[in-house]
């Protein structure tokens, strides 16, 4: 029987999969052929859309010709689970896949292609993901957290999963959320925050019936759900007098635990650990390393075919400010590059993208390029816990995109979409928010992040068109280049009017919102600017700084030694340099800040027009959430802009050279 499409309760926003956007395939009489239980969500989806556009949808065997599509399961094994075909013949448009999964990403590519998925002739193309898992971390708290919330680092309302210490039950949202996030390309969900408190810690155990819900709701859509578990919990959970993960009784503890994990969730896809980070406990309590903590948890699963997603996220939260030898950034290196091979084969270690925290502007981790034998999965934040809260437009595929194009060992070796064996994983962005991400436009960036993890070495415009034409069907073309120009370019201008030359940070403290030059210049964190009155920025050379420099393998590590072939976009982060340094641009630093701070808000006000110019082609209340976040929007980037500006005249002595208006 075929799987009925979820229905969207009232007021909840279709994103990327209005009806509109089936019109091409619902018109069409498509022949399925194949199995199991994705085929039957297949011929759903199919079915829903043949009922819309008057179409027709015939399963099985049928003979009667001709077909406008033809999707079938057969036995073609180099496709893999998740591959698939796609070309074009005569007048036939066929999807050949070797799994279920396949056949249902075919389908959405379909979906994608519209109306090209039915002209002319089209080469049969194979299709297939560069990396596994594709997965959400959803950092849910199941009870509200005093500080944090519902959802930590969260911009989207509530939880989709939670609420005030339950399962919220919504299963039909549920569905509807792995509906949008299979046409993307996730197929994996972490279901709750990896600061594991008291009540999330017993989702493994006496609330495990409450995630298989969540399971059973996302595996039509080919999504395995994942849980965060915190290392201590033999003794949280279990009572055991240790957490030691050489202790014998501790693991058998893991394995009875993960036993029934499997028996009520046999898809189940593993754990993901913050460990040693921030407070979390793990096996540096024991003295032990963190390999031995990964490999006890992926000894525990290996057997069900579960993988433990190990964070790599671990440094001194207890620094002090005055010691400018202990660096941040050097941390994730220093613990866990001397581990590369020592992690179990399911044992994936999950990499912050840049060394630092999900900063506007990073450098690549060096982790990524040092860890050949260890499996790595690349970790991006689609949150925008740093760059706007979904309060500001800020659309991050290019940033991701020059991750994933990264180069570790200059541009004859691999980059790091290749390197990523352990797939691509981001921090959600999704709420219960009636346009699931806050900001409408930021939907664009969980859209992106799915369709760079199946295919990083993308073109980031060319994703962010697709989700255009999906989200706007046939929009008039003012509305899609007005769009296309709004999003293009807004990571360089949140970039332009917040902390300059990838300095990072100057938040303020906490919640992380709006500007506080100095917020977290004298704290225990470690993420300092060190401006003074005569310049700017961290030396992290070898020959005068912390190191870290010299963590890159050639050319990187010699271009980042020297202020002067460090790239501009990178020089505060790597150097503290005068007011007066000239950058390859030609203008001061202290020139540059002041510059791209009202360049920033300059390019926020148009950014306003053009969205205003748009009323008359967007459904009126989409076009009002996006019209009053750019209002925000522009006051923050004024106060940013007047915050920093009048910080650096104040430290530097030196004035605009354009005679602009700095308190």
């Amino acid at each position: 029987m075929p799987r009925s499409v979820p229905a969207l309760p009232e007021g909840i926003d279709p994103a990327w999969l209005p009806p509109e956007a089936f019109r091409a395939l619902g018109a069409r009489r498509t022949l399925i052929r194949g199995s199991g239980p994705l085929v039957e969500t297949v011929h759903g989806e199919v079915a829903d859309a043949c009922g819309r556009f008057g179409g027709e949808v015939v399963r099985g065997g049928g003979t009667v010709a001709p077909y406008d599509l033809v999707m079938e399961v057969t036995d073609a094994d180099h496709l893999g689970d998740e591959g698939f075909t796609c070309g074009r013949a005569g007048s036939t448009t066929t999807v050949t896949a070797s799994g279920q999964r396949g056949l249902l990403y075919g389908l959405f590519h379909v979906v994608r292609l519209g109306e090209e998925a039915f002209r002319g002739e089209r080469p049969r193309a194979v299709h297939r993901p560069a990396v596994a898992p594709r997965m959400l971390d959803h950092w849910d708290n199941v009870d509200v957290h005093p500080v944090m919330g519902q959802v930590e680092r969260g911009y989207a309302g509530g939880s989709l999963f939670w609420r005030d210490g339950r399962a919220r039950g919504e299963v039909e949202r549920v569905r509807a959320y792995g509906r949008l996030l299979a046409a993307c390309g996730i197929n994996a969900v972490a279901v709750n925050n990896v600061n594991v408190h008291a009540t999330e810690a017993r989702l493994l155990t006496d609330r495990l019936g409450d995630v298989a819900v969540l399971a059973d709701a996302l595996r039509p859509y080919g999504i395995r759900v994942h849980l965060s578990v915190t290392f201590a919990a033999p003794v949280v959970l279990g009572g055991l007098p240790t957490a030691d993960p050489l202790d014998t009784a501790v693991r058998q503890w893991w394995a009875r635990a993960v036993r029934g994990v499997y028996a009520a969730i046999p898809d189940f896809g593993g754990f993901v650990v913050k460990a040693d980070s921030e407070g979390q406990p793990g096996p540096f309590t024991y003295g032990r390393s963190h390999a031995d903590g990964a490999n006890m948890l992926a000894a525990a699963l290996a057997p069900h075919g579960g993988t433990v997603h190990w964070r790599a996220f671990v440094y001194d939260h207890r620094q002090d400010w005055r010691d400018r030898t202990t660096d941040r950034a050097r941390a994730a290196y220093d613990h866990f590059a001397p581990l590369d091979g020592e992690f179990a084969d399911n044992a994936v270690l999950q990499v912050k993208h840049g060394p630092m925290d999900f900063q506007v502007r990073e450098p690549v981790s060096p982790v990524l390029g040092a860890m050949p034998r260890t499996r790595l999965a690349v970790e991006v934040q689609a949150t925008q816990e740093y760059t706007g809260q979904q309060r500001h437009v800020c659309w991050l595929g290019p940033m991701w995109s020059e991750v994933l194009r990264f180069r570790p060992e200059g541009e004859d070796g691999p980059s790091v979409g290749e390197l990523a064996r352990g797939g691509l994983v981001a921090v959600s962005n999704a709420g219960d928010d009636p346009f699931w991400t806050g900001h409408p436009l930021a939907q664009a960036n969980l859209y992106t992040v799915g369709r760079l993890a199946w295919e990083p070495d993308a073109d980031p415009h060319r994703l962010l068109d697709e989700w255009i034409a999906l989200t706007f069907p046939a929009a008039p073309e003012r509305l899609v280049t007005g769009v296309r120009t709004l999003l293009r370019g807004s990571r360089r201008t949140y970039e332009k009017y917040t902390a300059p030359l990838g300095v990072g940070f100057m938040v303020q403290p906490g919640h992380h919102y709006g500007p506080s030059v100095d917020g977290y210049e004298y704290s225990p964190w470690g993420t300092y600017h060190f401006a003074d009155r005569d310049g700017i920025g961290v030396d992290r050379s070898a020959a005068t700084g912390t190191g870290y420099a010299a963590q890159y393998a050639e050319p990187w590590a010699a271009r980042y030694e020297s202020p002067g072939t460090c790239p501009d976009e990178l020089l505060l982060f790597f150097h503290h340099v005068p007011y007066g340094h000239v950058l390859h641009s030609g203008t001061t630093v202290i020139q540059h800040i002041y510059d791209t701070h009202f360049e920033g808000v300059a390019e926020v006000e148009e950014a306003r027009r053009v969205w205003a110019s748009l009323a008359d082609c967007v459904d009126p209340a989409r076009h009002a959430r996006v019209a009053e976040r750019y209002e925000e929007q522009l006051r923050g980037a004024r106060e940013w802009r007047d915050q920093v500006n009048s910080y650096f005249l104040r430290k530097s002595g030196v004035p605009d050279e354009h005679g602009r208006t700095v308190y």
